[in-house]
C-alpha cells in the first residue's frame, strides 16, 4: 500500500500489487481481444488487426472487422465486465463466495424471462432480450423482499436465492416441454450462452447500460468494503447499510440481466471471476475493477477455446465457461471444507 498525494493537498492510498493486476489483466483482454478479432476463417495477425482498427485496412479487412467481428467481441467484453461486478456485489453483500447470481437465481429469472417470450409468445431477438432482462429484475425484487426480516442479511439471501434457482429451473425445463421442436431447439440455443452472430444492436445497450451502472457501483466501493466487515461495523463507520445494499444489489441484478439478454445465460463467469481476482490482489474488499477485468478476460479467453480448441467444431462459449466454472467450483467447495469454512 502506497500513500499518493496530490497537487491540491489531498492524498489517497494505493495498492500497488492490485494497481498492477488490474493493468496486467487489462492488457490480456486487450490482447485477447485483439487475436479474437483475427481469428476465423479470414485469418489476419494481429498487427493487421490494429491497422485495420486504425483505418488503414483494406475494404475487405474494414468489412470483417467492423461489421463482423468487433462487436462481437465487445459484446464479449462488456458482458464479462458486467457479470465480474455483478458477481463481486453479490459475493460481497452476501459474504459468500457462493453467492452469485448463477447461484441465487438470477440468471435463472433471466432464462425464464426469455423463454416465456420464445415459448407462449414468439417473440423476435428485441422482445427475447426484453423478456430476460424483465425476467431478471422481477426475480431479484422477488428474491430481495422474501430474503427481507428488518434488513437483508447474506444468509438469508443466499438461502433464498438458491430456493428461487430450483423453482425457477423448474420453470425452465416446463416451459422447453410446452414448446414445439423449433421453439425449443431455439429455446435450447439460447440457454446456452454464446456470442456468436452478436452485432452493434447488442452492444449499444449493453454500453449505455455499463456506463451508467459501472460508475455508480465503484463509487460504492468503499461503503461495500465495509459492509463486508458487518452490519454493525459498516453502521459504527457512519455507512447507510440498507440503502447502499439496495442500491448495489438493483445495479447488479441490472448489469447481470442485460448482459443475459445480450449473450444468454453464460454461467460461472459472475462465480469465478471475484475469486480469481481477489487471490491474484491478495487484497481484501469487492475488489471491483479487478472482478470487471479478470471477468473480461476469462470471457474471451474461453471464447477463443471454444473457437480453436475443438478443430472445425466451433462450441459456444457457455459450453467452455460451464466447464471451467465447474472444475472452478469443487476446487473452492475442497479448500473451504480444508479452511474449515464449510
Amino acid at each position: 500500500m502506497r500513500a499518493v498525494r496530490t497537487a491540491g493537498g489531498h492524498s489517497f492510498r494505493v495498492d500497488v500489487r492490485a494497481f498492477l493486476v488490474v493493468v496486467l489483466l487489462v492488457v490480456a483482454a486487450l490482447a485477447a481481444a485483439v487475436v479474437l478479432i483475427g481469428s476465423g476463417d479470414f485469418a489476419m495477425s494481429p498487427g493487421e488487426v490494429l491497422t485495420t482498427l486504425s483505418g488503414n485496412g483494406t475494404f475487405q479487412q474494414e468489412f470483417i472487422v467492423t461489421e463482423l467481428r468487433l462487436p462481437r467481441v465487445l459484446v464479449g467484453l462488456l458482458v464479462g465486465v458486467a457479470l465480474g461486478v455483478g458477481g463481486a456485489v453479490f459475493q460481497s453483500v452476501s459474504r459468500n463466495p457462493l453467492g452469485s447470481p448463477d447461484v441465487l437465481g438470477f440468471g435463472q429469472g433471466s432464462a425464464v424471462g426469455a423463454l416465456t417470450v420464445i415459448v407462449l409468445l414468439g417473440g423476435g431477438a428485441t422482445e427475447v432480450a426484453a423478456g430476460a432482462v424483465g425476467g431478471g429484475i422481477l426475480t431479484g425484487a422477488a428474491v430481495y423482499l422474501l430474503a427481507w426480516k428488518k434488513g437483508v442479511h447474506g444468509y438469508r439471501l443466499v438461502l433464498v436465492g438458491i430456493g428461487a434457482a430450483a423453482m425457477l429451473t423448474a420453470a425452465i425445463h416446463y416451459l422447453i416441454t410446452k414448446a414445439n421442436l423449433v421453439d425449443a431447439t431455439r429455446a435450447v440455443v439460447w440457454m446456452t450462452g454464446s456470442l456468436d452472430g452478436r452485432d452493434w444492436s447488442q452492444v449499444w445497450p449493453l454500453l449505455a447500460v455499463c456506463a451508467v451502472l459501472l460508475p455508480v457501483v465503484l463509487g460504492h466501493g468503499r461503503a461495500l468494503r465495509m459492509i463486508e466487515m458487518g452490519d454493525d461495523a459498516a453502521h459504527a463507520l457512519g455507512v447507510r447499510v440498507e440503502r447502499t445494499r439496495l442500491v448495489l444489489l438493483c445495479c447488479a441484478v441490472l448489469l447481470v440481466a442485460v448482459a443475459t439478454a445480450a449473450a444468454g445465460p453464460i454461467v460461472f463467469v459472475s462465480l469465478s471471476a471475484p475469486q480469481v481476482a481477489r487471490r491474484l490482489t491478495r487484497a481484501p474488499g469487492p475488489n471491483l475493477a479487478a472482478s470487471a477485468a479478470t471477468g473480461a478476460a476469462l470471457l474471451l479467453l474461453a471464447d477463443w477455446t471454444a473457437m480453436n480448441a475443438f478443430g472445425d467444431r466451433q462450441l459456444p462459449v457457455g459450453v467452455v465457461t460451464g466447464v471451467i466454472g465447474g472444475c472452478y467450483l469443487l476446487w473452492l467447495l475442497v479448500s473451504e471444507r480444508r479452511a474449515g469454512r464449510i
